[in-house]
């Protein structure tokens, strides 16, 4: 597997926000957001075993699968050895290719109003939908035609104070009068963590 990073800080963003986590961030990505904050490219070769390996030797149990884009290497086997280790897999997906399903939550985050057909999703269930609120609310809501328990909108961190300013407000408007949302901040970044 080509694995990005793995590292251990609390999950920053939506439903599980403050629970402490293992990330496994997985290179590559078969999307080009316009916004995205993470260089995911480069890796390091490792078997599945390694990976389960690695992730024993933090004590959460909760273990986040993360890239660019997790499903073009997640493989069932790789569920199952982390699983065997004791952890619970969650995924966080753009949701445009299918997952092992074994996976214990996934977390969709469609991408199809940044980046056209390409990104529009074939998960339509999942357990958080969580998508970026940038200028414009979701196209085509609602709930980006995910069938899910949670909905989270998170306003797009553009690097300018005063932009993200205008664009946390108006998203908090539009979850004002579409209230199956739910605000996320990305609280990993407004206390100083990974």
């Amino acid at each position: 597997m080509r694995v990005n990073e793995i590292f251990y800080s609390l999950q920053g963003e939506g439903f599980h926000t403050g629970r402490a986590a293992v990330f496994v961030r997985l290179s590559g990505c078969n999307l080009a957001c316009p916004f995205c904050d993470t260089d995911h490219q480069p890796f390091t070769e490792m078997s599945e075993e390694q990976v389960a390996q690695a992730v024993a030797a933090f004590p959460a149990t909760w273990v986040v699968v993360t890239g660019g884009e997790p499903a073009l290497q997640l493989t069932p086997t790789l569920v199952s050895l982390l699983h065997q280790a004791g952890k619970e897999v969650a995924v966080e997906t753009n949701g445009t290719l299918p997952l092992p399903d074994t996976v214990d939550w996934v977390t969709v985050s469609p991408k199809s109003d940044f980046v056209g057909r390409a990104g529009i999703p074939v998960l339509t269930r999942a357990n958080e939908v969580k998508t970026v609120f940038g200028e414009q609310p979701p196209a085509g809501d609602p709930a980006c035609g995910i069938t899910a328990d949670h909905y989270f909108l998170q306003p797009c961190d553009t690097g300018d104070a005063r932009r993200n300013q205008d664009i946390t407000a108006r998203c908090i408007e539009y979850i004002k009068q579409h209230p199956q949302w739910r605000l996320s901040l990305q609280m990993h970044k407004m206390v100083g963590i990974r």
